[in-house]
């Protein structure tokens, strides 16, 4: 059995600027972050636009910032949250700045701010357009500069440790003493006994099979969360991004950042017909919830299977020194942005709801604490504004830091039970697992898609359920391994997710139901 002062699930953003802050802070308590993948592999890296902060104070503020988030999140956002994250967005930015983080400057020296859907003025602070990628670059450098911090790569939390683990347990005032881990490579089973822990798991993705999220994003820290029975909510605000790659084969999706947009892109048809006039006055920068729901009313009306992002009247020097990475991902699909468009497709892009946490990052589990995707802060309400993402990350990191920094911990002094698979094998096949796999993300693609109904949520609980049984059998006889584990926890979130679509009556954001009355604008009218 290992011992740590703080646990953290995750090594995205979140989870790395709050082990950075507390190993600083306390330089005589032991930070241990678990990772399932390799260290830097987290949803982070995959995020291109940027952070959005409020730094021009002639043309921006932080009232428009604010009015901005508040109109996209279509009336479900906290307006206190909003407000406070916003606020702090600065002093966040700067901390990254101080840690190393590097942001492109404009001809003036100052930073260059980008403009993405949903966004009145210019406020997104980017690298390229790989800033997830060099925010991960320096929290991990940072990171490594503290020797009190402990990073165990390629080890999965398959559950945290709650009272429903102890003899004798009091299920009604839960509290969560840390998280049983199975090193990958070992294949062995520790207990990691923790005086806090914190969930920076990251989205829930790959549950829709097409995603723009890494192969990592199965939705562990909300089903973690679920199974210990802390509140869970909104589930059914799935953020689809309107541009990502049109690729026949399945899986991780290519993201064209929103920030094309921003720069000029067209949506058009097959027949170039620049089709967002007719659903938002701001065309192709409306908020990803209209964009998305208007390019898939388009797809049904033509049978198309996508549609394009035209970029060819844009200058090419410019936007190769501003989408590098972008330029070259179209290249090596033949694609030439000077003379060639996008084919682009929606694809699940970001988890709204999630683990309910009060503005200290507490969950309703006691010594339990989320922040990140996997988090509900309620900042986003229905629907993200782009580039909100990360300063969430950074901000509630940061909350959750001072929230320790203010009370001390107290030592776990319950025994913890060891991990017992006992009269269990390890499975000789894993074809039961694949199939299910491809099952789930099927019936959540055809089902429980950008464009909902009852009838269809209905059916996918009857699928789910046969599904559910098959692999809660399947795991209560075999020895973990990492694919079973991810697949039980992408079922629980499709549970939550599909339950509480129902719940829903009435169209929000990102949630639309064709059973619904309102139409697919009438959130913003």
């Amino acid at each position: 059995m290992m011992h740590t002062n703080y646990l953290v699930i995750g090594s995205g953003v979140a989870g790395l600027t709050f082990a950075v802050k507390i190993a600083e802070r306390f330089t005589d308590k032991t930070v241990t972050i678990v990772t399932k993948a390799n260290e830097d592999e987290s949803n982070t890296k995959y995020a291109q636009g940027g952070v959005a902060v409020v730094l021009d104070a002639k043309e921006d503020s932080f009232q428009k910032h604010i009015d901005d988030t508040l109109l996209a999140g279509d009336g479900l956002c906290n307006e206190q949250v909003v407000e406070l994250v916003i606020k702090e967005g600065p002093k966040r930015l700067q901390e990254l700045i101080d840690w190393g983080a590097n942001f492109d400057s404009n001809d003036q020296g100052t930073l260059d701010l980008g403009k993405e859907g949903g966004h009145s003025e210019y406020r997104v602070v980017h690298h390229k357009d790989i800033t997830g990628y060099e925010v991960e670059r320096a929290l991990l450098n940072r990171a490594h500069q503290l020797p009190n911090i402990t990073i165990l790569a390629h080890h999965f939390a398959i559950d945290l440790i709650t009272d429903h683990h102890l003899e004798a347990s009091d299920t009604h005032n839960i509290s969560c003493y840390g998280a049983y881990v199975l090193d990958q490579k070992s294949k062995h089973i520790e207990t990691i006994k923790a005086d806090s822990t914190l969930l920076a798991s990251g989205g829930v993705g790959c549950v829709y099979g097409h995603t723009t999220n890494p192969v990592i994003a199965t939705g562990d820290g909300v089903a973690m969360a679920y199974r210990a029975k802390a509140l869970i909510k909104d589930m059914e605000f799935i953020q689809f991004h309107p541009t990502a790659l049109y690729d026949t084969q399945e899986g991780s999706s290519f993201l064209i950042s929103e920030a094309v947009r921003g720069f000029g892109g067209y949506l058009r048809n097959k027949d170039g017909h620049r089709f967002m006039l007719a659903y938002d006055d701001r065309a192709e920068l409306a908020s990803r919830d209209i964009v998305s729901q208007s390019i898939d009313s388009e797809l049904k009306k033509s049978g198309d299977t996508h549609i394009f992002l035209d970029c060819t009247h844009i200058d090419i020097e410019d936007f190769k020194s501003h989408f590098p990475n972008i330029y070259k991902k179209c290249l090596t699909h033949h694609i030439d942005i000077k003379k060639d468009w996008i084919p682009v497709v929606p694809a699940s892009h970001y988890l709204c709801g999630g683990i309910v946490v009060d503005t200290e990052g507490r969950t309703s589990v006691k010594n339990l604490f989320a922040c990140g995707e996997c988090s509900r802060t309620g900042l986003h309400g229905a629907n993200r504004l782009a580039s909100n993402s990360l300063l969430e990350a950074l901000v509630y990191a940061h909350n959750i830091y001072t929230y320790h920094v203010t009370h001390q911990l107290s030592s776990i002094q319950v025994a913890i039970p060891e991990w017992n698979d006992e009269g269990t094998v390890i499975p000789k096949e894993h074809i039961l697992i694949q199939h299910n796999l491809k099952q789930l993300q099927a019936l959540m693609r055809d089902y429980v898609g950008i464009v909902r109904s009852n009838n269809r949520l209905i059916k996918a609980i009857k699928h789910l359920d046969l599904i559910y049984n098959e692999v809660d059998e399947l795991y209560r006889k075999s020895k973990v391994n990492t694919a079973l584990c991810e697949l039980r926890n992408m079922i629980n979130v499709a549970h939550l997710i599909i339950h509480q679509s129902l719940e829903r009556k009435e169209n929000r954001g990102g949630y639309y139901n064709v059973d619904n009355e309102f139409n697919i604008t009438s959130a913003y009218t």
